[in-house]
């Protein structure tokens, strides 16, 4: 099993450390509403989360975001100049319909739902972020949060992160996030809230 000390200091993320950041974001997202919806079968989850994520990282988000990690969190951030290229090619859509199975649709049409609410002006994009569930309350995902938004703060530009999850909204309002719209994902699938981060230059590391 690859092991990763748990340390704070964000580091950047290589296809060497595919496997370790898809196993602890696998059990980070085991009990996102979202996630819960296109992986309904708690016994095979975690496998399923794996290679989604591995695949999201090594096909997207490697190659056209920014991309960090600690000993027991990752973030998955994409500039302005990444996202027209980050958008999945026809092989990456292939290995995630045989990743979702059956929930292939519901995980189209709810990308499509969330792509009709977002930002046309240039923006840092928080695509994903997440802790081991063993390491949470340690200051790992404040630190990957810290990191990201320095740099968005740098260029002068607002963050957009989409939130599954009704317990993490007051964490990203700590961090300058508000609320620009509660959608519910087509389906009968969880909500979804868009959140957006006006720049602070010189404050993200203060927080």
């Amino acid at each position: 099993m690859t092991h990763m000390p748990t340390t704070h200091t964000p580091k950047t993320t290589t296809s060497d450390d595919v496997p370790a950041i898809s196993g602890f974001l696998a059990r980070a997202f085991d009990d996102d509403p979202m996630m819960r919806w296109f992986f309904p079968e708690a016994a095979t989850r975690e496998t399923g989360l794996s290679r989604y994520f591995a695949t999201l990282l090594t096909r997207q988000y490697l190659r056209h975001g920014v991309c960090e990690h600690t000993g027991s969190a990752a973030a998955f951030w994409v500039p302005p100049e990444g996202q027209e290229k980050a958008v999945p090619d026809a092989t990456t859509v292939q290995r995630l319909q045989e990743i979702l199975g059956d929930r292939a649709p519901l995980f189209r049409d709810a990308v499509e739902a969330a792509a009709q609410h977002g930002p046309r002006e240039p923006h840092w994009y928080l695509a994903v972020i997440g802790a081991d569930p063993a390491a949470r309350g340690q200051g790992h995902g404040a630190a990957l949060l810290r990191s990201g938004l320095a740099r968005a703060d740098a260029a002068g530009l607002p963050v957009y992160l989409e939130s599954s999850k009704p317990s993490n909204l007051p964490l990203y309002e700590h961090f300058g996030f508000t609320v620009l719209t509660e959608l519910r994902l087509p389906g009968g699938g969880p909500a979804l809230w868009a959140m957006r981060r006006d720049p602070r230059p010189g404050s993200a590391q203060d927080q």
